[in-house]
């Protein structure tokens, strides 16, 4: 028997290799590579809880980098981008007879794609015992951007037609991207206050945090405070036993909590913190102070910088357009191609209440506690 030393580099290359990923150049184990290796796992283990997914990529990867804190939490925000892109299902989008089924287990969702406003096409889903749903000639052209898998057509190729006789499940844009119907802020806010008003008197709930509307709009997590003396409508979150804090609307008077909504309302798909961050914009909207996005030039292209949450619907339309960037400054950045970047602005200033800022003021922009986890 002939024992062969084995190097981290040549690891995590036949890994890479394994799950249908380029080369890489170094032993760093990138975000594209940590997503490849949550599928692989999705496939073999879900259903199940995202932990339990997060728990058994990490395992693998233990001994193969120093960086264990750093890539813990990349996997975990990639667990979570998955669910985000249409890679992994949670319970309450699928059907299924089984009551063992835990309320937050995830399912692998089947092999799609959906297309781009750029003529190519967005990969998702798992395909069943295979790192890739497509075969070796069209897996090698699929360009890794972060948690997402691009697909771009050769001149004369009909990409659709072609994924389509592979058997991939074509996904029209709004429906992948799943936007609730659009609505004025004014009446927005004014169902969500009439809704409000309508319940009962709230008991003292203590540890409330509120966002507080006075405070500046380009540092998100600046404007998170403890109630004094405040009296109003507020975007708040309370304490829980277990789990994150739960995402409410709350009526406040001079500090104290009268009523409470919690979010999202019964019947409503989307999540708490969705329905939080969109009612927000409402409420700086009709304040005159609407939140704020940047715009900076890129190569073929421009990068839109955001200072505050966007909903689920929203980070999905321009992961379909553009892709996502590291950030510089603020929450997060999208990269947008050119052809894209007028009908995206008009988008995030019509539907989600934005406006643009070139330039921010001193103290605006990156909020490290951004209350984001839902």
């Amino acid at each position: 028997m002939v024992i062969t030393e084995t190097f981290v580099r040549d690891v995590i290359r036949h890994s890479r290799v394994s799950l249908g990923l380029p080369p890489s150049q170094d032993e760093t184990i990138d975000v594209a590579h940590v997503a490849a290796s949550l599928r692989r796992a999705a496939d073999i283990l879900c259903p199940c809880s995202p932990s339990t997914l997060e728990g058994a990529v990490m395992e693998s990867f233990l001994h193969l980098t120093n960086e264990i804190e750093p890539l813990a939490q990349v996997t975990s925000s990639a667990v979570e981008s998955l669910i985000l892109y249409g890679d992994l299902l949670e319970l309450d989008h699928v059907t299924i007879d089984n009551p063992l089924v835990k309320s937050n287990w995830v399912f692998p969702a089947p092999p799609s794609f959906v297309r781009r406003p750029s003529g190519g096409v967005f990969i998702i889903g798992i395909a069943p015992d295979a790192s890739t749903p497509l075969p070796q000639s069209l897996s090698d052209r699929i360009e890794y951007q972060g948690f997402t898998r691009i697909l771009m057509p050769l001149p004369t190729e009909d990409l659709p037609v072609v994924l389509r006789g592979l058997g991939l499940l074509e996904l029209p844009a709004a429906t992948w991207l799943k936007s609730p119907r659009p609505t004025a802020p004014a009446d927005l806010l004014s169902s969500m206050v009439q809704k409000l008003t309508s319940q009962e008197r709230s008991g003292h709930i203590p540890d409330l945090s509120i966002l507080d509307t006075t405070r500046n709009v380009g540092f998100y997590s600046g404007r998170w405070v403890t109630p004094t003396t405040e009296t109003g409508n507020f975007v708040a979150r309370r304490p829980q036993a277990y789990g994150a804090p739960l995402w409410v609307f709350a009526q406040l008077i001079d500090g104290k909590i009268i009523k409470l909504l919690d979010l999202p309302l019964k019947g409503n798909r989307w999540r708490g913190c969705d329905v939080a961050w969109q009612l927000q914009m409402a409420i700086d909207y009709l304040r005159g102070t609407p939140q704020l996005y940047r715009r900076r030039p890129a190569p073929t292209g421009a990068i839109l910088d955001f200072f505050s949450p966007l909903p689920l619907w929203m980070q999905r339309r321009l992961s379909i357009v553009g892709r996502q960037e590291p950030r510089e400054g603020c929450l997060f950045s999208y990269w947008v191609p050119e052809r894209e970047v007028a009908i995206e602005e008009a988008f995030l200033q019509s539907d989600a209440w934005l406006k643009r800022r070139e330039v921010l003021e001193e103290g605006n922009g990156d909020g490290t506690n951004n209350q984001g986890n839902d």
